[in-house]
């Protein structure tokens, strides 16, 4: 072969490899570099939707939006990290008036992000108000910048934070509710983010005249609350008095329109402000009336003999034949609360005395068996259903382990434990007829023009309408002679309870939860209302919490304009 053919042969086979390499990249390789090449040129903004608005029944806002700011930085121009970290530091700061460490641990952060020379876009902090922004731009940094959002703002301050929930941000740093509405309506509220499509140059900045793509953002849905804000200023008003009068470690109250299951008011504290939820610590973030169970004590008497009348294990004008002193069951002693006895009481007279004894007399005529039966049909067992994120349920025990003690004690409420949403919503069963309702914080959404309903849930019949008379007017008869107390003119029904707290496997005999559920105007409902205290002094119901419940039902009677 001579030396032409040769090279001939090697300029034949380079090209042929050059045709080869060329058929890879630009056909095989070629949509797969399209793309590469696109994502290098092209970038992408989310854009924030604006959550949705929480509304009072009265249409006030009760949670909205205002105006916030990212504030951003760009390494690759900035001259000084360690000098402007220093100057934002105070205004970046989360809590206002943080002390030295603190800034000094802000100012790291920051200097610490804008050393990154490998980036051109760093976020610096979020959720900035607008007098923290314009108090940064008079520091005059040419190597930051301003993206503006929206953040939660709340015209009536804390008013209902537990049952509100905040807005704080998840795993990867995108806006989310949490507890309460927040967090159970997320979806609904957070509506769906939009974006921008654009060109950009080799250093990241978007090409003014570059191809542009924008995908709106959709808003979220409002929500329109059961929740009278009158009646919620007052509860948390006398709420607070109360337990500063009464020394209480804690305090909630929650009312219900019986009819509809609807939430009117609904208040818990110690509580907290959403609006700097980061400077609370996370026990103050969970709504006692929904995630913690407690023993009712007495106030769970109508519900067991609600269960008695209805099964005609008794009749209301039938007498106690084992009243006239304590009870001894196995070997425990049930005795009364004040250790006076009441021979030959009646249905009545038993509830209007709050006598433990003629409650283990009423539970052991009923049986075991269908106690358990009715318990659960109040909805004892089980979570209401209630429109709120933390909704717990105690255990609930199976009538095969239950002995004669769990029998008797369950009678006057106490071996049994159920949330305050569980006690008030069974209460309002007593209340509106028979009739087990599911509880509802929300009354309608209000998607743009379209307006969605949330009917009343009706989940069953628990006792007739008759046994639900009888019963009224026995907590008619408690409210009226069961105390001292100093009650408007009316027919209301009500009942106290004092128990004890379980501790590490027996109850502590100084400290003791209070309460007092009933319903107004006993003839035709319009509330059902429980209020609760922890740790009060004095530590009976009847001395403390019965007086508060009388005094806010007095200002929910001037609300509503119920006469006497």
């Amino acid at each position: 072969m001579t030396r032409v053919n040769i090279l001939l042969f090697g300029f034949g086979f380079c090209f042929l490899v050059i045709i080869a390499r060329l058929f890879y990249w630009q056909i095989i390789m070629g949509e797969k570099l399209k793309a590469m090449a696109e994502n290098q040129q092209a970038g992408l903004t989310k854009i924030e939707a604006s959550r949705g608005k929480i509304y009072s029944a009265d249409l006030f806002p009760l949670v909205s939006n205002e105006p916030s700011f990212l504030l951003f930085g760009f390494p690759r121009e900035t001259s000084d990290a360690r000098e402007i970290s220093a100057r934002l530091a105070p205004l970046t700061a989360q809590a206002s008036g943080s002390d030295a460490a603190q800034l000094e641990t802000e100012a790291e952060k920051l200097e610490s992000r804008l050393s990154r020379a490998d980036l051109f876009w760093v976020s610096l902090a979020r959720n900035l108000s607008k007098e923290k922004k314009e108090s940064i731009e008079k520091l005059d940094i040419d190597s930051i910048g301003f993206e503006q959002g929206e953040r939660r703002a709340y015209p009536e301050a804390s008013i209902a934070a537990q049952l509100l929930g905040f807005v704080g941000s998840d795993q990867n740093g995108n806006a989310r509710g949490y507890f309460g509405l927040e967090g159970f309506y997320q979806r609904i509220l957070a509506g769906r983010e939009g974006e921008i499509s654009f060109e950009k140059d080799a250093r990241g900045r978007p090409i003014l005249l570059g191809r542009k793509i924008e995908k709106k953002a959709v808003s979220g849905d409002d929500l329109v609350l059961y929740l009278e804000r009158p009646i919620q200023f007052l509860v948390e008003n006398k709420l607070k008095e109360g337990m500063q009068k009464y020394n209480a470690s804690a305090g909630l109250a929650v009312i219900m329109d019986p009819e509809s299951g609807g939430v009117l008011a609904m208040a818990s504290f110690p509580s907290y402000d959403p609006k700097s939820f980061t400077n609370f610590s996370g026990h103050f973030f969970s709504n006692p009336v929904i995630s913690e169970t407690f023993e009712p004590g007495s106030i769970f008497k109508p519900l067991v003999m609600a269960a008695a009348l209805e099964e005609r294990a008794v009749s209301p004008d039938e007498r106690c034949s084992r009243c006239d002193g304590p009870r001894q069951v196995g070997e425990y002693t049930i005795r009364t609360w004040n250790e006076k006895y009441h021979p030959d009481s009646t249905m009545a007279e038993i509830i209007q005395h709050s006598d433990n004894v003629g409650m283990a007399f009423v539970s052991e005529k009923l049986g075991t068996k269908k106690l358990v039966s009715y318990l659960k049909k109040f909805g004892i067992d089980k979570p209401t259903g209630i429109d709120l994120e933390g909704e717990t349920v105690a255990p609930f025990r199976e009538e095969k382990k239950w002995l004669p003690i769990d029998l008797a004690t369950a009678s006057f409420g106490q071996g049994v434990a159920l949330t305050p949403i569980q006690m008030v919503r069974a209460i309002a069963a007593i209340a509106n007829g028979g009739r087990l309702m599911e509880p509802h914080v929300v009354a309608k959404i209000q998607a743009g023009e379209k307006e969605i309903e949330i009917k009343p849930k009706v989940l069953g019949k628990v006792v007739s309408e008759a046994t639900a008379k009888a019963v009224t007017e026995m907590m008619v008869n408690a409210a009226e002679r069961g105390g001292t107390w100093k009650r408007p003119a009316g027919r209301i029904a009500g009942k106290t309870g004092t128990a004890q707290i379980p501790i590490s496997g027996h109850y502590d005999d100084k400290k003791t939860i209070v309460s007092f559920v009933g319903f107004a105007p006993a003839d035709n409902p319009r509330f059902v209302m429980l209020v609760s205290l922890r740790e009060p002094t004095p530590s009976w119901g009847s001395m403390t919490v019965a007086p508060l419940w009388f005094e806010i039902a007095e200002g929910i009677f001037h609300y509503f304009g119920i006469s006497p």
